[in-house]
């Protein structure tokens, strides 16, 4: 049977933590193995998992963070096959299997689940998500009746809380971006997959249950501001940037108007001092993924979108606004 390393972090409390191991470790027709990452856990549930067959512990010591933590895991795994699980995720017991028999593919990069809330097993959390031109990105299909993503298909961004790729492939691409910390680390990695000439698959066959929570707070606003700039700013192509800057600074602007409003524009602001106080850091990495780019930069930006559809309360974006951002993508993409 296929071999699989499945990665799981810990962090605070986890009280899903030991039976969303103990749903991987009951996966059927793979040979599988759990690499848990203590990132701070604290409930017992390191304790309890600790020794359990199957069942490796790394205690690096300090919060990796999720991007961090799932390379430390990736290190240690010794699976063909390296899966990463939320600890708040319960995978069904056929669905590793089914998202292994697509990663074997020789052109699949990596492969996400439909992703269910877990009170609401037949709704989707995610089904794949997809990427605005911006690099906004979010759980496509979020409220959907999951009966209507019935279908296999390629999608612009795995979902972190469920994927799949091949370990020699994930180590090829050179893991998560550690520098990101944590948000948008799935979105980053699924573009240079695609950028690498490989896939990024949704299979509706492996079903997981997610206790998804959409969070606010500060540390969240500073890092999904730097992560999608530094994404952005490494990895698309000069056409790219030229179509897509005038929108994002744009999006900056009314994103700056409504911090203020909310009371977390410091946060913004440090997100624009880091990207200031890092060029080097961003030419470096700009240069190693351009360097690895194998599809041509038309093709990727097909893949983005140019509708904003967060479906998150408070996050809704007025229509026209989105009728423009489509009008305006529809056009730019062709002349990339």
């Amino acid at each position: 049977m296929p071999r699989l390393s499945a990665v799981m972090l810990a962090w605070r409390d986890e009280p899903l933590l030991v039976d969303a191991v103990q749903a991987v470790l009951a996966s059927q027709e793979i040979d599988v193995d759990v690499v848990v990452v203590d990132n701070g856990c604290t409930s017992d549930a390191v304790g309890v998992l600790r020794g359990l067959p199957g069942v490796t512990v790394i205690d690096p010591g300090a919060n990796l963070g999720f991007a961090g933590g799932c390379n430390e895991g990736a290190r240690a795994a010794t699976g063909e096959y390296v899966a990463f699980v939320n600890g708040d995720a319960v995978v069904e017991p056929d669905a590793l299997a089914r998202m292994v028999d697509l990663a074997a593919e020789p052109d699949v990069g990596l492969v996400t689940a439909s992703v269910r809330l877990y009170d609401e097993p037949e709704t989707v959390n995610t089904v794949g998500n997809p990427v605005h031109f911006t690099g906004l990105s979010w759980a496509g299909g979020l409220g959907d009746d999951a009966a209507g993503h019935a279908s296999e298909r390629d999608v612009a961004s795995a979902s972190g809380a469920a994927t799949v790729c091949r370990l020699d492939r994930f180590r090829e691409l050179g893991g998560f971006c550690e520098e990101m910390f944590a948000y948008c680390e799935d979105t980053d990695l699924s573009l240079r997959s695609w950028q690498r000439g490989w896939r990024v698959v949704f299979t509706p066959e492996a079903v997981v249950r997610h206790r998804y929570e959409f969070s606010r707070n500060p540390e969240k606003f500073f890092l999904l501001q730097r992560n999608r700039w530094f994404m952005v700013l490494t990895l698309y192509s000069p056409a790219m940037l030229v179509w897509a800057l005038p929108p994002m600074i744009a999006l900056e602007l009314a994103t700056t108007a409504i911090a203020i409003r909310d009371g977390w524009v410091r946060h913004l602001l440090r997100a624009w001092v880091w990207l200031l106080r890092h060029p080097g850091a961003i030419a470096r990495r700009r240069r190693r993924a351009r360097a690895a780019v194998r599809r041509p930069d038309r093709e990727v930006a097909r893949l983005l979108t140019g509708d904003l559809d967060p479906r998150v309360p408070g996050l809704q974006v007025p229509a026209p606004a989105r009728a423009v951002s489509r009008g305006y993508w529809s056009i730019a993409r062709r002349l990339v």
